[in-house]
This record gives C-alpha cells, sequence and structure tokens, in this order.
C-alpha cells in the first residue's frame, strides 16, 4: 500500500498529539495517511503496553487512517543505530510516502528527540540504492525509496515553527483521538499516579496552543512543524 503521509511517533499517542488535526485533515481530503509507533510506550507511569495498544487501535479508527504498525523498539533505550534505522527503512519502503511527519527535534522526553534523527537519518538512508532490505516473510528484495519530504511536528516544548497547517474544523477530531488514549490522560475518576501529561491543564494546553497557532496566523487552530530544508512554493498564491 502505499501512502501519501506516513507519521512516526515514538509513543502510541505522540502522533495524536502533535498532528491529530493534520492527520484528519489530510484524511478528509483522501489522502491515504499511516502511522508507526516505535515503541509500545512499555515504561510509561500511567497503563500498560497492553491497553495502549488497545487505545491505539482506537485511536486510529477514530482518525480514519489507512495503516498503523509498532516496531517495538525498546521504550527509553532505543537507539539510532544500523539495526534501528534498517527497520525504518523497512517501513518507508513498504508504504513509500510522499511525506514523513516525525517527532520534535528538540524536547522533554529523550525519546523524542532520538525518534525525530533516527526517522530523518533513516529517510535519507532509504534512497540508497546499495542498501539491501526485505520485509519478513518476503523473498523480494525493495526498492530504494526517498520521501520528498521530512518534517517534525511540535511537542511539550514551544518550539518556534518554519510553518503552520490550518487545521480549523479538525481540532475535536484531534481531542477526540488524544482522549482514546485513557490510561494516559486527564481522568478524574483514575487511580492512577499523576504524570505531566495527566493533568486537565495539559489537555487544555494542546488545545489553546493550536489556538494561539491560529491566531498568529489569521485561521481558528493551527499546527506548527518544523522543516529540515526550505519549504517552497509554487507562486506568492500559494502562500495566501
Amino acid at each position: 500500500m502505499k501512502l501519501d503521509v506516513l507519521v512516526f511517533g515514538a509513543h502510541p499517542d505522540d502522533a495524536e498529539l502533535g498532528a491529530g488535526a493534520t492527520i484528519a485533515k489530510e484524511v478528509s481530503k483522501g489522502k491515504k495517511v499511516g502511522i508507526i509507533d516505535l515503541t509500545r510506550g512499555e515504561l510509561g507511569t500511567r497503563g500498560t503496553a497492553t491497553i495502549r495498544d488497545k487505545e491505539a487501535a482506537k485511536a486510529a479508527e477514530i482518525l480514519g487512517i489507512a495503516v498503523r504498525e509498532n516496531l517495538e523498539f525498546a521504550d527509553g533505550f532505543f537507539t539510532n543505530d544500523r539495526e534501528h534505522q534498517l527497520e525504518i527503512i523497512r517501513m518507508v519502503r513498504k508504504y513509500r510516502p510522499e511525506i514523513v511527519l516525525c517527532n520534535a527535534v528538540e524536547d522533554r522526553h529523550i525519546d523524542h528527540a532520538k525518534g525525530s534523527k533516527l526517522v530523518s537519518d533513516a529517510c535519507f538512508l532509504s534512497g540508497l540504492l546499495k542498501i539491501d532490505t526485505k520485509l519478513e516473510g518476503d523473498d523480494q528484495w525493495q526498492e530504494p525509496w526517498r520521501p520528498k519530504a521530512v518534517y517534525h511536528y511540535i511537542q511539550w516544548k514551544n518550539l518556534e515553527p518554519d510553518f503552520v497547517v490550518d487545521v480549523s474544523g479538525f481540532i475535536d477530531k484531534k481531542t477526540e483521538a488524544i482522549l482514546a488514549y485513557r490510561s494516559q490522560f486527564y481522568d478524574p475518576k483514575s487511580d492512577e499516579p499523576e504524570t505531566p501529561i495527566s493533568s486537565e491543564n495539559f489537555l487544555d494546553s494542546v488545545k489553546y496552543r493550536a489556538r494561539d497557532l491560529g491566531r498568529l496566523v489569521g485561521v481558528a487552530y493551527a499546527e506548527g512543524y518544523t522543516a529540515e530544508r526550505f519549504v517552497a512554493v509554487d507562486s506568492l498564491d500559494s502562500l495566501l
């Protein structure tokens, strides 16, 4: 299956928090979007990996994405090495996306920056002819593929975006997908330990950021991204 957009997240819920409204908007336009989670989030204070598997599946259904996979890297301990790069390359060559979205380049959680660099490096290597990869159980070698663009969503830290996407009309779908992770986010009935993302204030901040970025560009809501190279447009009209 060829995808238009492939979104990577170090943990289940990263994609929803960072790019959930953008994903919903692209799906509404008929684009094929997929999510690859690098880990199962097994080191998370709240919930379990099994619970988060089910929550991720529910969030995927809410967003209407075409596919979701989990590479089951070690939460907190995966590295940007050959073994992990090859796993990412296999996914990129399998789904052949035009655009890749991935973790923030800098953030509070160490897995986010690690995942960001790992995916970015693998996307470059995926275009090299002399790197041979196969999918498990398949005898056919994969063809090289390099996405046209790799963009990084914004997470805990308020990084300055290089561009924003107008997601007006899709913020409620994003919120619904986030709340599919009941084990992780605000639930007044939960007896789980409090974490930085389990407060009501954190949920409010996700929506507030989108509203504030929207305010800065004259729309209701927006999601921000950083780019690895200049973002080109066909003409000045494209900027309107």
